[in-house]
């Protein structure tokens, strides 16, 4: 009996690390995403921070998680707890950077999270907007077909003053990319909350630029991929149809 109980404890084992439970929180959290659920969402991240372990691919999404979550935090100005999510991201990923696990993806992160410390201390943007920049031409360099950094250097450069060389139409372009290269797999876009909130920003910075066609193709694409998609069924879209009728 105790060689059988062992068998089956190296198999969840298997199971677990060979990403069975990474596919199950992949979908927890995107239903969570889908359905504006952000207290599970918490939940979720919370677990897995609190029963962690050193493996990089569980660390990999985790980070991926918590991003999503201070980004949310920042945009409903909770602006502590985006901190101590920020802090617990960033001691992650500095165990992946220690593991040499993905270059390009690590160097994305710190772009994403120099501009996340942007949002907390707008008066350090001068100097953290450059570290951002910085990590993210690195991230580029190291690998020019990872979405995740064509959507931070379309990020940086749609928030930097134009005085210092931002832009948003270059900023769209990186979006528009980084969709193209995602759907280029489309196999791995099941269950990607990075996916749908891809469009929503693209859809989103069409709309900051005048350009309201594109900005409701965007969003359709987005509900045709995923119909309960409450953010954008129930607030991005409705609003963009009342801009169009104006």
């Amino acid at each position: 009996m105790e060689r059988k109980n062992d068998f089956i404890i190296t198999l969840l084992l298997v199971f677990f690390l060979s990403g069975g439970a990474f596919a199950s929180n992949k979908e927890k959290i995107y239903q969570a995403y889908i359905g504006n659920r952000m207290d599970d969402w918490k939940v979720i991240i919370d677990g897995l921070e609190q029963n962690k372990t050193e493996n990089a691919d569980y660390l990999s999404e985790l980070v991926n998680f918590q991003y999503g979550y201070i980004g949310y935090c920042l945009g409903a100005d909770k602006d502590k707890e985006a901190k101590d999510y920020l802090d617990l991201a960033e001691n992650n990923l500095e165990i992946l950077e220690n593991k040499n696990y993905n270059p390009a993806l690590i160097n994305s992160y710190k772009a994403a999270f120099w501009g996340f410390k942007i949002g907390l201390s707008p008066i350090k943007a001068p100097i953290f907007g450059r570290r951002s920049i910085k990590n993210v031409d690195q991230a580029l360099e190291i690998n020019n077909k990872l979405p995740f950094a064509h959507v931070q250097y379309g990020n940086a450069y749609f928030y930097m003053p134009a005085v210092f060389g931002g832009s948003k139409q270059v900023a769209i372009e990186h979006f528009l990319l980084a969709i193209e290269q995602m759907e280029a797999s489309p196999a791995e876009l099941e269950n990607d909350w990075n996916y749908l909130s891809l469009l929503s920003l693209t859809g989103q910075s069409y709309e900051k630029v005048g350009e309201y066609d594109k900005a409701k193709n965007i969003y359709e694409k987005a509900l045709k991929f995923e119909p309960n998609f409450k953010w954008i069924r129930d607030e991005l879209y409705p609003d963009l149809k009342t801009k169009l009728k104006k």
